[in-house]
């Protein structure tokens, strides 16, 4: 269970590039997947006879190199699995670029470690082969087990990468080099800051050059030469702007108990008072014998059950007009509240009103 509060930093601008507010539309990575096989395992692949269409790529597999498997026999693998391999065409990639690739089994292998992929085409979204990969599987996870069934087991041995496993086969068309204005897309939407994204290109190019089309894009007008526009779209991309401020929100993860608190977080006047219900069930067998010398009699455990129910004094504590986070944590930690009662605290600010802030539940 963590509680995490921003802090309010001192009130200093600071500026950020636009490289890291922003991204140029229409360059962005593409998703690659592919099935193939791992082999070389020690005996920790498939069960073929719950997984069958693992032996059915290695029949297929096979038939390539002019092997016929027998329609009668059913080989009966450990060493091999099947997989599903995926991996991120990043933007601009050219034939012959190497790229990581995951691979994750989808059968019942206990292990892919030490396995080797063998050749998977990936392919794109449209269907098309755009990287060859293969090669040896580095998995980060580790388990063993021994023969009385006692076993361990550390991260996840089903699944792991291949460092430079692809080869790029086909590039993805890019509309980059192509004329006409570039849109810059923020990576999250404010109006503040696209308009000020804008007036930072106007005053470095001139007027005209740059206008904010909404709260989260920027037309921007390019140069006509194609030569030019990689030298003048990384300078633009140099230039520092302002963002504007971030919206007052409160996220709250009820899984694991995790509260995070804006800075510009605000609470009305509000009186609020949370108290709690224990019950305690504790179970203590005692043991009956007959007595002494009694014919037919047993010993018998009989069951005794203790119920307990006590309620905690509940702490009521006052928010003033426009207390700020500061405020609101020292009043939080004073009445010993943990983050599962604070998350039921501002939950019920939120449906009072007095919560002056987006409440994100995660």
């Amino acid at each position: 269970m963590l509680f995490v509060a921003l802090l309010p930093l001192a009130a200093t601008a600071h500026a950020d590039k636009i490289r890291d507010l922003a991204q140029v539309a229409g360059v962005r990575s593409n998703q690659l997947i592919g099935y193939g096989l791992v082999v070389g395992l020690d005996g920790s692949g498939d069960q073929t006879t719950q997984a069958p269409f693992t032996t059915q790529s290695l029949e297929n597999m096979l038939q390539q190199f002019g092997i016929t498997v027998p329609a009668n026999v059913r080989p009966q693998l450990k060493n091999a699995a099947a997989v599903t391999v995926t991996a991120q065409l990043p933007p601009f990639a050219k034939p012959g670029q190497a790229i990581d690739v995951t691979v994750a089994s989808i059968g019942n292998a206990k292990s892919i470690r030490g396995g080797e992929l063998l050749m998977t085409p990936l392919r794109g979204a449209d269907g098309n082969v755009y990287a060859m990969a293969q090669g040896s599987v580095v998995v980060g996870g580790i388990s063993a087990q021994g023969k009385s069934g006692s076993s361990v087991q550390v991260n996840i041995s089903a699944s792991g990468r291949v460092p430079n496993g692809a080869t790029v086969e086909r590039s993805v068309a890019s509309s980059f080099g192509q004329g006409g204005d570039l849109v810059l897309n923020l990576n999250t939407p404010d109006f503040t800051t696209a308009a000020r994204v804008a007036e930072a290109v106007n005053r470095a190019y001139g007027a005209g050059t740059a206008q904010a089309v909404d709260g989260g894009s920027v037309a921007v007008r390019g140069p006509a030469d194609p030569a030019q526009r990689v030298s003048w779209l990384g300078m633009i991309q140099a230039l520092e702007v302002q963002p504007g401020d971030a919206p007052a929100r409160v996220v709250v993860n009820s899984r694991t108990g995790t509260v995070v608190i804006g800075s510009d977080v605000k609470v009305s006047a509000a009186a609020v008072a949370h108290g709690s219900i224990q019950v305690t069930i504790s179970e203590q067998p005692q043991v009956s014998q007959p007595a002494p010398f009694s014919r037919g009699g047993q010993t018998v455990v009989v069951p005794s059950s203790s119920v307990q129910v006590s309620e905690d004094g509940g702490h009521m504590f006052k928010f003033g007009p426009g207390a700020s986070l500061d405020t609101i944590v020292r009043a939080v930690n004073q009445v010993g509240a943990s983050p599962t009662d604070l998350i039921s605290i501002l939950q019920a600010l939120k449906q009072a009103g007095a919560l002056r802030a987006e409440l994100v539940v995660i």
